[in-house]
């Protein structure tokens, strides 16, 4: 099997994980809460943002103005599932997202949400 090929093998093994992150402005310290059911998303995230075609202007509007090497994109926790038993993921992750908005108010001066 080529390389190529086996990075993709690879890369569809990766458990599928959700949870939330956090887009830092280290220039301003402002930052950007959100989540995404499947964390590989994240890289879509990026190429949004580095392709102009961001949702959020602000943040769009700021990564455009101090560049990516401004930002750090990071995961600040996973979603725990339950081995059994009924879980509303997207509830959860919902709630789990709400906790880090409150915790880190996100609004204004102290960030893009």
């Amino acid at each position: 099997m080529d390389q190529k090929k086996e990075l993709k093998e690879q890369y569809k093994e990766i458990p599928i994980q959700s949870g939330v992150f956090k887009i830092t402005n280290n220039e301003n310290g402002k930052v950007y809460i959100g989540s995404f059911n499947n964390l590989k998303r994240l890289n879509g995230l990026k190429f949004m943002l580095m392709t102009n075609t961001c949702i959020n202007p602000l943040l769009q509007n700021e990564w455009n103005g101090f560049g990516s090497d401004a930002f750090t994109i990071e995961t600040v926790e996973m979603l725990k599932k339950p081995e059994e038993g009924y879980f509303d993921e997207k509830r959860e992750l919902e709630k789990l997202e709400q906790k880090w908005i409150e915790q880190l108010q996100p609004f204004g001066d102290k960030g893009y949400n």
